[in-house]
C-alpha cells in the first residue's frame, strides 16, 4: 500500500488541500472558497461550517480528479489561520461566526481589561500583547455581547482544531495556537487557570492541549462520508499555518527564519529559548521543542495584488498576446527602475499595521512623487515598502535577541525573483526559496508524518521535502540606497502617525 500524506490549509479567502508522498512532492492539489463577512467597521468574521463545506468539496474533487485512492492517505495534518475563536456547544454546534485574526471589535475590551488586570502581567504569562485581533479580547466580547452564545458554549476551538473535531469528533488545542489565548503560559506551554479567573474567562472553555504532531483521532464514519476519506485515517492536531509555513520552509533550527510571502507579510524566527517583545509574536513552533518569533505586517503579497486590481488593465489585456501574466509584466515593468525608486518610498500599511507598530489607524503612503515618476516606480517602491517592512520586524527581532543570518522565503511573493532580490538587498540577509508555493500544507503533512512514525524526526523529515529551488545573495552596492529609504520609512509613520489617528477618529 503506498504511503501518501494529506494537507489541509485554512486560509483567510479559502481552503487548500493536497497529497503529498514521503519525498514531499506534490501528488495532487485541491481547494475551495469561501467568504469573508463585514458586517461593520471593524468586524471579519467566517462561518466555519463553511470552511468544512469547502475542505469536504476540495478533498473530494480533488481525489477524484487524481485517481489517489483514500485508502492510500496514511495521515492527515491540519493547518490554520490564527487567533479564531470558535464557539461550539457539547453537541459540537457552531454558535455564531467566529472573528478572524484582522477583527478589531474587541478593542474597546482590551484597553479595560488592560488597565484592570495589567497590561505588564498579562504579557509575562502570554509573552504576547494584549491586542483586539487576538482569541481572547473575542472570547470576552461574546461574554457581554452575545451572553446567550457565551453561556451555552462548551469549548473554543481554533481554526485548525475546528476541522480536526469535524474529522475525529476530539475537541482539541494544540501548542502553537495557544499563543492567542492570554492564559496560556508561554513558557510552560499550559493553561494558567489564575490568569483564567483574572481575565474573567471559564477554565471549561479550553480544551486539552497536544503537541502539533499527536495524532488525536481517526477519521470518523460520519466524517468520511462527507469528505470521501477512509474511516480510521489518523489526523495529527495540526498547528498555527506559520507555524506550519515555516516547517515546510525547512525551518527546525534555532536562528533559521521563514519569510512570509503570502497575503500578509513577515518572518517567523526558530528559537530554542523563551523570548518575547511587546513589539512581535511569540508561539510554540509545529516543531516540538522550540518556539517561533513572529513579525506579521499586513503588507505582504496582498500589496501587489490590490496594484495589479487597480492598475493592471492593460498588462491583463496584453495576457494572451505576450504569453504572460500581468504580474509577470508588473515585474518586467519594476525591473527598470533603479533600486530605491529615485526616492520613492512606501508604506504598505492596507489594513493598518500588526507588527512592529500595532496601529490599526495606519494607512498607505506612497511618498516622493513628481512629474518624472513613472507606473514602475509605484511597483517597484511597493516591492521595497514591504521589504522594508520586514526589515523592520528583523531590527526588532534583534534588539529581542533573535539574531536572524539567512531568510527562508515561501508564499506567492517567492516566485518573484526580483521581488526576493529587493528583500535580500534591503535587509542584508540572504535568502533561500525551497518549494515556496506549497511550503505551508507540507508543514501540515510533516506534523502527521511525524506522528504516524514516517518520520523519525522533524529534521530527518525536512531533510527529505524541503528542496532548495534558488538563493539570493544581498547585493552590497544597494545597500546604501536601501539604507537611506529605510530611514525615510521609519520617520515617514513617525511623522504621520497622529495624522493617521485623527482621521480614524
Amino acid at each position: 500500500m503506498k504511503q501518501y500524506l494529506l494537507g489541509i490549509d485554512i486560509g483567510t479567502s479559502a481552503c487548500k488541500t493536497a497529497v503529498f508522498d514521503e519525498d514531499g512532492h506534490v501528488l495532487a492539489t485541491g481547494s475551495g472558497d469561501y467568504p469573508v463577512y463585514y458586517p461593520r467597521q471593524g468586524w471579519a468574521e467566517q462561518n466555519p461550517e463553511e470552511w468544512w463545506a469547502a475542505v469536504c468539496g476540495a478533498i473530494k474533487a480533488m481525489l477524484e480528479k487524481s485517481g489517489i485512492r483514500a485508502e492510500d492517505i496514511a495521515g492527515i495534518g491540519i493547518d490554520g489561520q490564527s487567533w479564531s475563536a470558535i464557539p461550539v456547544d457539547k453537541n459540537g454546534e457552531v454558535l455564531a461566526n467566529t472573528p478572524i485574526w484582522m477583527d478589531t471589535r474587541a478593542a474597546d475590551i482590551c484597553e479595560e481589561v488592560g488597565r484592570k488586570v495589567g497590561e505588564d502581567r498579562i504579557f509575562q504569562v502570554c509573552g504576547n500583547p494584549f491586542k483586539a485581533t487576538y482569541t481572547t479580547p473575542k472570547i470576552l466580547w461574546y461574554q457581554r455581547n452575545l451572553p446567550e452564545v457565551y453561556e451555552h458554549t462548551y469549548k473554543i476551538l481554533q481554526s485548525n482544531s475546528y476541522i480536526a473535531y469535524k474529522l475525529t469528533g476530539e475537541m482539541t488545542q494544540e501548542l502553537s495556537q495557544g499563543y492567542g489565548l492570554h492564559c496560556f503560559d508561554m513558557r510552560k506551554g499550559v493553561w494558567d487557570l489564575d490568569m483564567c479567573r483574572e481575565l474573567g474567562i471559564r477554565e471549561d472553555l479550553l480544551p486539552d492541549i497536544y503537541p502539533s504532531h499527536a495524532i488525536v483521532g481517526g477519521v470518523t464514519e460520519k466524517a468520511a462520508r462527507e469528505c470521501g476519506l477512509l474511516p480510521g485515517t489518523p489526523v495529527a492536531a495540526g498547528a498555527l499555518d506559520a507555524a506550519c509555513g515555516t516547517l515546510g520552509a525547512g525551518v527546525v533550527h534555532p536562528g533559521e527564519t521563514q519569510e512570509q510571502g503570502g497575503q500578509a507579510g513577515g518572518m517567523s524566527i526558530c528559537i530554542d529559548e523563551y523570548k518575547a517583545d511587546p513589539r512581535l509574536i511569540l508561539s510554540y513552533h509545529a516543531a516540538a521543542g522550540q518556539w517561533i518569533l513572529q513579525g506579521g505586517t499586513v503588507g505582504g503579497g496582498g500589496v501587489m495584488r490590490w496594484m495589479e486590481q487597480q492598475f493592471g488593465d492593460y498588462e491583463r489585456s496584453r495576457k494572451e498576446e505576450l504569453g504572460k501574466s500581468s504580474l509577470i509584466q508588473f515585474n518586467e515593468i519594476a525591473e527598470k527602475v533603479a533600486p530605491g525608486s529615485d526616492g520613492m518610498v512606501f508604506l504598505p500599511y492596507m489594513s493598518g499595521e500588526r507588527s512592529p507598530i500595532w496601529d490599526p489607524n495606519a494607512k498607505g503612503v506612497f511618498y516622493g512623487l513628481d512629474f518624472s515618476k513613472t507606473k514602475g516606480h509605484f511597483i517597484r517602491a511597493a516591492m521595497e515598502g514591504v521589504a522594508l517592512s520586514l526589515k523592520h520586524n528583523l531590527d526588532v527581532a534583534k534588539e529581542a535577541g533573535a539574531e536572524v543570518s539567512v531568510l527562508r522565503a515561501m508564499g506567492g511573493s517567492a516566485n518573484s525573483l526580483l521581488w526576493t532580490q529587493i528583500k535580500a538587498d534591503v535587509t542584508g540577509k540572504k535568502i533561500i526559496v525551497p518549494s515556496s508555493d506549497t511550503a505551508t500544507t507540507l508543514g501540515a503533512v510533516i506534523l502527521a508524518g511525524v506522528g504516524i512514525g514516517m518520520y523519525k524526526s522533524f529534521e530527518e523529515a525536512v531533510e527529505k521535502t524541503a528542496e532548495i529551488k534558488r538563493t539570493h545573495e544581498p547585493d552590497p552596492k544597494n545597500r546604501e540606497v536601501y539604507d537611506r529609504n529605510y530611514e525615510t520609512y521609519l520617520k515617514l509613520y513617525d511623522h504621520l502617525k497622529d495624522i493617521m489617528a485623527e482621521r480614524s477618529r
